[in-house]
């Protein structure tokens, strides 16, 4: 079930573009003044579609704007964030991905195509959009992420490269938020965060003694730290 769920959300990815190009290139020609009448009730529908939480129809109006107005980027945002907000991971990454295609520096795309395509678990195409976004933006926990995500891919050198400029670069008061219960979250320093993660990478290595002095540091610098706590019990 695992690998049909993977392949048609690499089917659906690949296939996007190339039907956003069909729909781009037979777009009818529109009267200026009607152009203008047909998207002034198409935008009153959508706004009262959610205010009425009818997401189906205001995803269906923001449809018609998109063709209409292929040149507006912000329907596209607009249908993106919809889809993503209702956890529909696919629509939200083909969506970032042919706004990215317009404009590869649009904040909002990349946040959606990363976490989006990480969910899919397309983890080598979710990297690149969170390297982007902290190049773009200085985004300390995108840099996270990015390294996270070569430790998930076993690329050990890179995730230690950016765990090491991590540590260099992330300030005092940042934080991030490890679950520890369906409800709770335990907010953590962000270098403590990378120091643990360091530890991993060293501990899928077999660096025992690496991997402990990493967890004994962030717990150092986050004695209360959970999941640090509980890898450090695995170096013994």
């Amino acid at each position: 079930m695992i690998k049909i769920f993977a392949f048609a959300t690499v089917f659906l990815l690949s296939l996007g573009a190339g039907l956003a190009q069909t729909a781009t290139d037979s777009i009818p020609k529109f009267d200026p003044k009607v152009k203008s009448a047909l998207n002034m009730v198409d935008q009153m529908a959508y706004q009262a579609a959610l205010r009425y939480n009818d997401l189906e129809v205001a995803k269906d109006k923001l449809y018609s704007l998109i063709v209409r107005n292929p040149e507006d980027l912000r329907f596209m945002e607009a249908l993106g964030s919809l889809y993503f907000e209702s956890a529909q991971y696919a629509s939200s990454a083909l969506v970032a991905m042919d706004i990215l295609k317009i404009n590869d520096k649009n904040v909002g795309a990349l946040e959606i195509a990363s976490y989006a395509l990480e969910q899919l678990g397309a983890f080598d195409r979710a990297l690149p959009y969170y390297e982007s976004l902290h190049l773009l933006t200085g985004d300390n926990f995108s840099l996270y992420k990015s390294a996270y995500l070569q430790y998930s891919m076993k690329r050990y050198a890179e995730a230690l490269n950016s765990l090491t400029m991590l540590m260099k670069i992330a300030k005092t008061d940042e934080k991030i938020g490890f679950a520890i219960s369906e409800s709770e979250t335990q907010q953590v320093d962000m270098k403590a965060a990378a120091l643990n993660l360091k530890g991993l990478v060293f501990l899928d290595q077999n660096s025992k003694s690496e991997a402990k002095a990493a967890f004994n540091e962030a717990l150092t610098l986050e004695p209360t730290f959970n999941q640090a706590k509980e890898n450090l019990l695995k170096t013994n």
